[in-house]
Formats: C-alpha cells, sequence, structure tokens
C-alpha cells in the first residue's frame, strides 16, 4: 500500500471531470491536466465510483453533474484552495466559506478516527471483481492538522484501508475507486525539452491510467497542484 500526504500549506487539490464521468466539456478542470497546471503539478490520483452507480454526487464551480445528498463522505474544495473531507451537511461544508468543488462517494470510511460500523459488510464499500473482498482500493482523508493522505493499494480489505488510514492519524476519510482498472496514482518529475512532465507511478502492482491523467481519461480525479 502507498500513502501519499499532502500539506495543504504547500499544495492543493483540484477535482477533474472524465469524458464520461463527468463529461468532457464546460468543466472547470477536464479529463486531461492541461494549461498552468501542468507546472504546478505535483502529483495525480483516482477519484470515484461511476457516478451512474449512485455512491454520491459531483459538482464543481457552480455546475452539477450529479446532486450532492445529505450525509455522505464529501471532499470539499474552498474558494481559498483547501480542502475538508466530512459528512455532507454534518461537517461540511464550513459555514460562510465559498465552496469550489465537491466529490461525494459512500458514507465516511473514518470518521472521528474510527472506522465505520460497516466495515466489515464487502458489498457495503463497492463492487468487486469476482466478489473478492480485497481488489485494488483507495481513499483519501484528512488529519486533525489538516494535512491530506491519500492510499492507495492492490489486494486491499476495507479493513485494512481503514486501518492504514488511522495509523497515520486520519481523523475522516472517503473510500475513492476500487479495483485493478480503476486504482492509480502518479508523481511528476519536471524535466525540460519537449516533453517536460515524467509520471512516476507510486502504487505496486498498478495497471496504471493510458496517459497518466496526462491524456484524456474516462473518470473523474485529483491532481495535487503547488501553490
Amino acid at each position: 500500500m502507498t500513502l501519499l500526504s499532502i500539506d495543504q500549506r504547500l499544495l492543493g487539490l483540484h477535482l477533474h471531470s472524465g469524458t464520461i464521468d463527468a463529461g468532457t466539456a464546460g468543466w472547470r478542470f477536464g479529463p486531461s491536466v492541461a494549461g498552468f497546471e501542468r507546472g504546478r503539478l505535483v502529483a495525480a490520483f483516482n477519484g470515484g465510483f461511476r457516478l451512474s452507480v449512485g455512491a454520491g454526487g459531483f459538482a464543481s464551480y457552480g455546475r452539477v453533474a450529479v446532486p450532492l445528498r445529505e450525509g455522505l463522505g464529501s471532499i470539499v474544495t474552498y474558494a481559498d484552495g483547501t480542502t475538508d473531507i466530512g459528512a455532507w451537511h454534518a461537517g461540511v461544508p464550513a459555514a460562510g466559506r465559498p465552496v469550489v468543488s465537491v466529490r461525494q462517494n459512500l458514507p465516511l470510511l473514518l470518521d472521528h478516527g474510527s472506522a465505520a460500523p460497516t466495515i466489515g459488510c464487502v458489498a457495503c464499500w463497492g463492487a468487486t471483481l469476482g466478489g473478492v473482498s480485497d481488489p485494488a482500493r483507495s481513499a483519501v482523508g484528512i488529519t486533525a492538522g489538516g494535512r491530506l493522505i491519500w492510499a492507495g493499494g492492490e489486494h486491499l480489505t476495507v479493513a485494512q484501508l481503514a486501518g492504514a488510514l488511522a495509523a497515520a492519524h486520519v481523523a475522516r476519510a472517503v473510500e475513492l475507486d476500487i479495483n485493478p482498472e480503476w486504482v492509480a496514482g502518479y508523481l511528476y518529475g519536471h524535466r525540460g525539452g519537449r516533453d517536460p512532465l515524467a509520471p512516476i507511478p507510486i502504487v505496486d502492482g498498478q495497471p496504471g491510467v493510458p496517459g497518466q491523467f496526462l491524456a484524456p481519461w474516462s473518470r473523474d480525479f485529483f491532481t495535487v497542484v503547488a501553490r
């Protein structure tokens, strides 16, 4: 399993649409990393489940692809560039703070540092290939001090994923996508010349995403950029 620690004093999170989830046209951040983001790109990782499965909403810069639902685990980015994670309208968003994007996916995996009571229910945390309990899984959480932690790995039970986040002092977390084809994380080296970005896979054994999020991808994802 890989854990990626994101210091929000230095880095910000951007929610991208995919070509299918949530569609190509009209989004502030579309299905590939482009423009100013390329010069500030530090990392990228997968988003949540297909929007069609009903696991939660997707909204970005005033546009809503799927309505947000009360109580679901939500990754909320504010206009000042900081991100918080919590249950929608039961912790987030903070009063008086303008929101620029929200991605929801299922109830919170962790809350107050403790795993959800349904942690032993495999079906509660997504349909797995072949019905296995330990597919590739991923999640993102936040510590009490405001540091974001992304976790991803092959062959993980829900309990193992939650346990790793808890061990990293995560207070609240949302499970993201699961199954090998959809779990992927990259760091990016910067170099001169005609191909200035060098993607570095960070999950052992990950099949990876064609184009490493630098070319259009079908699913939503997050970029981590320097402020």
